[in-house]
């Protein structure tokens, strides 16, 4: 008797009702969760109804034993129970009709957040991804920029947005407007991407809050972007400034919280003046985080009637990875498309008057100096 209460006492988890144990399970890496099934008949088939699924690859040691456990999960799982997150990761080699077989599978299934990270070439993506009226979260991260993104996208539960390295491809007007059919756009993440024939990406949205934008740091193929974004709170930019941000109607009025990281490896000696214009369209800031700015000649003569409502500048020192190219020999720099210039140093103080003239018209803001 008190041996049949005792493992009765052991196994209290076996009692949680079914929404509790797949809970648990669902933090799991898929491949793990599966393996739950051998602990009792309890658990037999408790993961074929759950609602998420993580399939890594670093799980399994081939790419032929990562596949027949993808198809076999797909082939196995309850039909009828929802997906609500699919979390994919491959490292490596993937066959183009497994990515195909577990996007339709997912989209089929109601899928609500859907992460997708491929490190082998990909040359495009099915249709019904794009469509797919459930999704309020996609991710979609390649290593190499090959996949074409669609002009126009029919996703109206889509609330976040992340994207790196895929191509936009501009119409006969020489400009790509992607984003404005996201009624529900709240946040948007921009990286590594490319347009094609580096023309001009239209980033068009009155729900948009957050907004990422980071461009390759030894890329040449620095593309203009156009912002219509009225709602906009937070704008962060890691790259170099090439052109005003709004065209000629400014519209981030709401915009409260700026980062900008400026390449100063690649940029000219109109980087200064034109991140300068971007302050000015950005006149309502509150917080500004910056990289450190070059000194040009008539810098400080320029009239700088803005940044009336800050009260927070950082002020960043230098940047690990720009120190690092400039570390570079000028042959390994040619071979990564890094402009190389023997004499530059990176910054390891502040210029003198950068942060007075910064702050010229907000005497009680807050300064710190970031040193990376």
């Amino acid at each position: 008797m008190k041996t049949e209460n005792k493992e009765k006492n052991n196994d209290m988890i076996s009692d949680l009702p079914d929404c509790v144990l797949l809970y648990i399970l669902s933090l799991l890496n898929t491949k793990d969760a599966v393996q739950t099934c051998i602990l009792s008949t309890r658990w037999k088939n408790l993961w074929k109804n759950l609602p998420t699924l993580r399939l890594n690859s670093t799980h399994l040691e081939t790419f032929q034993s990562f596949a027949k456990f993808v198809y076999g999960i797909l082939s196995l799982r309850d039909s009828t129970t929802s997906l609500h997150i699919l979390d994919f990761h491959r490292s490596g080699i993937i066959w183009p009709s497994l990515l195909k077989k577990i996007l339709k599978y997912a989209v089929s299934h109601n899928v609500q957040r859907l992460n997708i990270n491929v490190s082998d070439v990909v040359s495009h993506l099915p249709s019904c991804l794009f469509s797919c009226q459930t999704l309020t979260s996609l991710n979609l991260s390649f290593k190499y920029a090959t996949v074409l993104f669609p002009y126009a996208l029919n996703l109206p539960a889509l609330t976040n947005l992340s994207l790196k390295c895929l191509i936009f491809c501009a119409g006969d007007d020489g400009r790509v407007e992607p984003f404005s059919t996201l009624k529900l756009l709240n946040s948007l993440i921009i990286k590594y991407c490319k347009v094609r024939d580096a023309q001009n990406l239209c980033i068009s949205s009155v729900t948009l809050v957050n907004l990422t934008m980071i461009s390759c740091p030894y890329s040449f193929t620095e593309f203009k972007f156009e912002l219509s974004t009225p709602c906009l709170l937070k704008f962060k930019f890691w790259g170099i400034p090439i052109q005003k941000l709004c065209g000629s109607n400014n519209n981030l009025y709401s915009t409260k919280h700026v980062d900008i990281n400026v390449a100063m490896v690649l940029n000219s000696m109109d980087t200064p003046f034109l991140l300068l214009k971007w302050l000015a369209e950005l006149a309502n800031i509150e917080s500004l985080i910056v990289s450190v700015l070059s000194i040009v000649p008539d810098l400080f003569k320029v009239e700088f009637p803005f940044l009336r409502n800050l009260k927070s500048l950082k002020v960043k020192l230098r940047d690990i990875e720009l120190e690092q190219a400039v570390a570079m020999s000028q042959t390994e720099a040619v071979e990564l498309g890094v402009a190389f210039d023997a004499e530059f140093e990176p910054f390891s103080f502040v210029p003198d008057g950068i942060i007075d003239f910064l702050i010229q018209n907000s005497p009680f803001v807050d300064v710190n100096i970031i040193d990376f």
